[in-house]
């Protein structure tokens, strides 16, 4: 089992930028491809982006490409989510999470994710 933990998040205004980290352990990080979600109030998790095993190959969903731009760091265990031009839709908790298998392709379906952090709160003021 892996144990991921969040942080970067927080209030920003609109047209800001903000940067969230994902550590994670427990198991060998650099086969799993990992992927961040969101969840609004009310409303179900979303796919945000996610990152191969590799790193070579990242996805979006339509409404943050252009904005986000999702790395990591194998040899530190750590899934970056870098958030530019934030939007008050943008709003809600960022989830990480880790893929059930190893060395999988890129995924945008939660139930694909085996591992989730607690989350992180993202909130862009208008």
């Amino acid at each position: 089992q892996v144990q991921l933990v969040e942080s970067g998040g927080g209030l920003v205004q609109a047209g800001g930028s903000l940067r969230l980290s994902c550590a994670a352990s427990g198991r060998t990080f650099s086969r799993y491809t990992m992927g961040w979600f969101r969840q609004a109030p009310g409303k179900e998790r979303d796919f945000v982006a996610a990152i191969s095993w590799s790193g070579r190959s990242t996805y979006f969903r339509d409404s943050v490409k252009g904005r986000f731009t999702i790395s990591r760091d194998n040899a530190k265990n750590t899934v970056f989510l870098q958030m530019n031009n934030l939007k008050p839709e943008d709003t809600g908790v960022y989830y990480c999470a880790s893929h059930r298998n190893t060395y999988s392709r890129g995924s945008s379906s939660p139930s694909d994710f085996g591992s989730w952090g607690q989350g992180t709160q993202v909130t862009v003021s208008s």
